[in-house]
């Protein structure tokens, strides 16, 4: 059986996406599954010092050597400015159109790992490349998607508003995962997973607790296994079971 494919995306900015990414990458081969992660467009980006970037963090999780060519391969279109993509390409006059974007992510996922991920830029729908946005990616490669929310005041109604958003456009959503925010006027954090899950619309939701283990993301995992065991191997969700 072949592995999943998973579209990585966030309600809002700074919500947690690349942690749930390496996350994921861990609870996989924690179960003896390879894993592969692209994050095609970043900002922000610093040459120089990027140890702890997103692309860093995510070389670490996958137990890759954080070199040059490493680096091409999973994010090709860095830019300084810690702006939206195509304002951070506009600062540096280079052009940021989508259709290389969706080329690039298609022949990565076509790779052999049992799970493979890409992860967005910033909010659902925040510029990505000229006149397109992450929800036009997200499109574009049809993956299902696993949304990250926050716990942040309002982030309920950007979390709810995303779940309608991405299924009004034929989109799978797989999972939502409430990340803890570190805002201390932020509400209560079980009050907002509850309140997110009752309001969901049958997407399976999960905490992601600052400073806790990530037994969740294994959960995730294990939920996928339970949904390909109940529909077959030809659900668009599955992974294989270790040695599957």
């Amino acid at each position: 059986m072949t592995g999943t494919a998973l579209f990585v995306a966030g309600s809002h900015t700074d919500v947690g996406k690349t942690h749930v990414a390496c996350a994921l990458v861990r609870a996989a081969q924690g179960q003896g599954l390879s894993a592969d992660v692209l994050k095609p467009v970043v900002s922000g980006f610093d040459p120089a010092a990027w140890r702890d970037s997103d692309p860093g963090r995510l070389l670490d999780a996958l137990g890759r050597e954080r070199t040059q060519a490493a680096l091409e391969a999973m994010s090709p279109w860095r830019y300084a400015a810690p702006l939206a993509p195509p304002a951070a390409a506009a600062r540096e006059g280079r052009a940021l159109p989508l259709g290389p974007v969706v080329a690039f992510c298609r022949t990565g996922l076509a790779g052999g790992a049992d799970l493979r991920l890409v992860e967005g830029v910033g909010g659902l729908m925040s510029p990505l490349a000229e006149a397109a946005t992450g929800l036009d990616l997200m499109m574009a490669l049809g993956l299902p998607v696993v949304l990250v929310g926050g716990s942040y005041l309002g982030a309920i109604s950007h979390t709810l508003t995303a779940i309608e958003v991405i299924r009004s456009r034929g989109l799978e959503v797989a999972c939502v995962i409430v990340s803890q925010s570190g805002l201390p006027e932020a509400p209560d954090f079980d009050e907002t997973v509850d309140l997110t899950t009752r309001h969901a619309l049958g997407a399976p939701v999960f905490a992601a607790a600052r400073g806790a283990d990530e037994t969740w993301a294994a959960d995730i995992l294990r939920a996928l296994y339970r949904r390909r065991d109940a529909t077959g191997p030809e659900l668009k969700g599955a992974l294989p079971r270790p040695g599957g």
